[in-house]
């Protein structure tokens, strides 16, 4: 807005009021009033006062807009509206008219409180939200008015609509009557702003009417039109009323008359809700319901989340992912048939346009596909017009050129629940239809090989890809901003393999030592000798000045010297050279940690990039299997955890015995009951953690299943124990299983059965095979852990998804305060201590600040 000076006049908008529409409000914003329960004529022209009158609006080409002359792309649609013959309560407002008449007088329509109260509440320093509340909660309890000494009769609300007094229903008319006597003061007290908003304009009178491009119709190919639902409703509404109408106007009875209005009830009803409750919703022909006003805006699927919150992207791919162990963490392999439609723009300056002239010339991939004029006009390359357009090529055009090696894009799997579920990686065009990535790079996105799917985002502009480039880059995640820890790095089979390579014993001969440096692009041997050791292999990929030293999970000596452990679980590296110790996952995870902090992110990237090539080419090279033999014990060790079964039981037997006598002593703050199931339960427990010791020291580190639960590659020591030992109680909410039948878990028992295996006491294992008893006890158990996965999912989304919505405009300020976007400050240090987790350890001379 302007002055005679070309001024700029600031305007601050000090509140927004919400109200109700008014009839007379619906009547002036209406440009029609609709008579005619139709749409199209046989000429497929829109009906005058029909729902398709062009004065709200235009969908067809060639027609223009009788109320402000638009056509179909410059027409914003205007309101109609439907004159109702009788009253209909609005079913959103239905709760909101049973409280305003369960707190107001049903003689003298006061609110059901003293004057002095309500007075009270006025002068004190309660908000206006608060006295509502108040007057609504404790006008409710009161039985006879204050004011004209009326007994209340109770008010019963029945969902979507009815309001009934006593035995009585009340009719619209009546309702609307009612509201309309509540005095303006009282609507205050009530929450109302009597001036905007009166309660008996909650009861239409008139019925608004979107406009045609709210409820398109479409031309099937027969050539018949098929309208929106809402039009379909739209209709249903319009012909019960003019049923309604005739009715009235011939004198039909009235039992005959209140059937048509309560239709016409329902058509309103479910023209706003088609999924109210008590009432069946309208359907199509087809059985389909009808997606009418609540259903376009709620859910996942409605025109807030679908539409404005998350819309459809161009200049993306999305296909499933597979891993690809020879790429960097940096790059995605992506497939050529993406590769040749995605486009990057390229803007023609005076300084590249013989370079853009030349790219449109080329025909081989990267080519140009597109030209876009400083018009905004977009023209297609062809071999018919390539020249055409390197002539008319000047600085402003922009072309658009397909995907090539080195473009930065965007890399992203659903649900995105932390800031590295999106990440920037580098193009590597590959062959086949799925886009690779290095397994290293899975956990940061929570990724597997089972089928996912991924997207990619090509940034369109400089200032993104700077963006994505300095602030996305897959290299500058490695360490999470959640613990401070490496969130990127070698798994399961690099894990496997660097185990192997850095055993004391692991040597190779020349030609394989080049062989597995040159898959990590390493071509100078460590050493000219015939055997070289997988540690001096390994020191090759450290830096200069690398110092660890610590002490792994393969290591259960309590005291023994680092280089005399007898299962090399001691890491010591001096100076970039691994002297002694098996690498697992919690020494690789150090390794890459400290690498990232004291020699920078590029160098941690290459050091994953290597130690996984390597790793692949060991674990290849030397072999790593399992089978069932992994999991076999001696007959002996079979025996004795036999044995251990059979005495847990009659452990469980024997308390189980004294409980019934009475003899069993109850521990402090239990129950008799309480008490004999913690001690069961513990008796139970032992067998399972005695197994395990019993299996650990009878298999061998060699062992692959062993080997590969201790250095943190896959699996766990309990997995070991079920396949081979005893799979012990099996718990539903850390309790012995208890329901199923009445006084007994299966038929298969005696009622009361309190015993072990009556309570899901599994003695046998996995590789003896169950018995049908012991399976639908496990499965019982197992079944806990699906369901809750199940719930804690969806509750964990949406709780996420409220959050992002309560706190997405904070930011971290200059000062390091946390402020909204009005500038108002949450927290006056971000974190309370203004320490980035990401940058947190500073390892060396400078002091240790590290969150475990």
């Amino acid at each position: 807005m302007l002055n005679h000076d070309d001024a700029a006049i600031e305007k601050y908008i000090q509140r927004i009021k919400f109200t109700i529409f008014s009839p007379d409000m619906i009547r002036r914003m209406s440009t029609v009033k609709l008579i005619v329960p139709d749409t199209y004529n046989e000429d497929g022209y829109p009906i005058e006062g029909g729902l398709a009158d062009t004065r709200m609006g235009v969908i067809d080409p060639g027609l223009r807009c009788k109320t402000c002359g638009g056509t179909i792309k410059t027409c914003p649609g205007h309101f109609g509206s439907i004159e109702l013959v009788r009253p209909v309560v609005h079913p959103e407002f239905a709760p909101l008219i049973f409280t305003l008449l369960r707190s107001t007088c049903r003689s003298c329509r006061r609110v059901l409180l003293p004057k002095s109260e309500t007075d009270a509440m006025i002068q004190s320093l309660m908000t206006r939200e608060e006295i509502t509340a108040t007057v609504i909660s404790e006008a409710k309890k009161v039985k006879k008015c204050p004011f004209c000494g009326a007994e209340q009769v109770d008010l019963k609300f029945e969902k979507p609509t009815t309001i009934s007094e006593g035995e009585k229903i009340l009719l619209p008319t009546e309702i609307r009557d009612e509201l309309a006597k509540i005095p303006d003061d009282d609507l205050r007290l009530l929450g109302f702003d009597p001036e905007n908003s009166r309660p008996e304009w909650l009861v239409l009178t008139v019925l608004l009417v979107p406009p045609v491009n709210v409820r398109p119709s479409i031309t099937l190919e027969t050539g018949e039109r098929s309208e929106d639902d809402l039009t379909h409703k739209l209709v249903d509404i319009m012909r019960i009323n003019q049923r309604l109408e005739a009715n009235i106007n011939a004198g039909a009875p009235q039992l005959i008359i209140e059937d048509l209005w309560e239709l016409l009830q329902y058509h309103v009803t479910t023209y706003f809700n088609n999924e109210s409750p008590n009432i069946p919703p309208a359907r199509h022909r087809s059985g389909r319901p009808l997606k009418t006003l609540t259903q376009r805006l709620k859910g996942k699927e409605g025109r807030f989340r679908y539409n404005l919150s998350g819309k459809r992207v161009n200049f993306s791919a999305r296909t499933v992912v597979s891993p690809d162990g020879a790429i960097s963490i940096n790059e995605v392999g992506v497939p050529v048939r993406v590769a040749d439609i995605l486009t990057v723009p390229i803007r023609v300056t005076d300084w590249n346009i013989s370079e853009c002239k030349q790219f449109i010339m080329r025909k081989e991939r990267p080519c140009v596909l597109y030209a876009v004029s400083p018009d905004g006009k977009r023209r297609k390359v062809t071999d018919v017009n390539r020249e055409e357009l390197i002539n008319a090529l000047a600085a402003g055009w922009i072309i658009e050129r397909q995907l090539k090696d080195g473009d930065i894009v965007l890399f992203n799997r659903h649900p995105s629940l932390h800031r590295m579920s999106i990440m920037a990686h580098k193009v590597r065009i590959l062959p086949g239809k799925t886009f690779r990535v290095a397994p290293s790079v899975t956990p940061p996105y929570n990724a597997d090989f089972d089928g996912d799917e991924m997207n990619i985002h090509v940034p369109q502009k400089e200032e993104a890809k700077a963006e994505a480039e300095l602030l996305m880059y897959v290299q500058d995640q490695i360490i999470s901003p959640r613990h401070g820890h490496a969130i990127i790095g070698p798994t399961e089979d690099h894990i496997s393999g660097t185990a192997i390579l850095t055993r004391k014993d692991t040597v190779f001969t020349v030609d394989e030592a080049a062989d597995i440096l040159a898959s990590c692009g390493i071509y100078e041997l460590p050493t000219a000798k015939e055997k070289i050791s997988g540690r001096q292999l390994f020191s090759l990929l450290l830096p200069k000045g690398f110092d660890l030293s610590m002490k792994t999970k393969l290591c259960k000596c309590e005291r023994c010297p680092k280089e005399k452990c007898p299962t090399e679980g001691y890491v010591e590296i001096k100076d970039g050279k691994l002297l002694y110790g098996i690498v697992e996952k919690k020494a690789l995870s150090k390794i890459v940690e400290q690498i990232a902090v004291n020699y920078g992110n590029a160098q941690a990237a290459q050091f994953i990039d290597r130690v996984t090539r390597m790793a692949a080419h060991v674990i290849t090279l030397k072999g790593f299997s399992v089978s069932m033999d992994n999991y076999r014990l001696s007959k002996d060790l079979v025996a004795k955890l036999d044995n251990l079964g059979e005495q847990a039981e009659k452990e469980v037997n024997a308390l189980v015995m004294q409980f019934e006598n009475g003899t069993l002593e109850r521990a402090p703050g239990r129950t008799l009951k309480q008490t004999l199931e913690d001690k069961i339960m513990a008796v139970l427990g032992k067998v399972r953690e005695t197994a395990a010791n019993m299996i650990d020291a009878e298999l061998s580190p060699r062992n692959s299943a062993i080997l590969m639960a201790k250095i943190g590659a896959r699996g766990s020591m309990l997995n070991v124990e079920q396949i081979a030992g005893i799979i012990s109680q099996q718990a539903v909410r850390n309790q012995r299983l208890k329901r199923g039948y009445r006084g007994r878990t299966l038929s298969h028992f005696k009622v009361g059965d309190i015993g072990a295996r009556a309570r899901g006491y599994v003695k046998r294992n996995f590789t003896k095979g169950l018995t049908p008893i012991e399976y639908f006890f496990h499965s019982m158990g197992s079944r806990e852990s699906l369901v809750n996965t199940a719930i804690r999912t969806a509750r964990s989304g949406y709780m996420q998804r409220r959050f992002i919505n309560a706190l997405q405009d904070l930011y971290v300020a200059e000062d390091l305060s946390v402020r909204d976007a009005s500038g108002r400050v949450i927290e006056t240090l971000y974190g309370s201590d203004g320490i980035d987790p990401m940058k947190a350890k500073k390892i060396g001379e400078a002091a240790i600040v590290e969150r475990e």
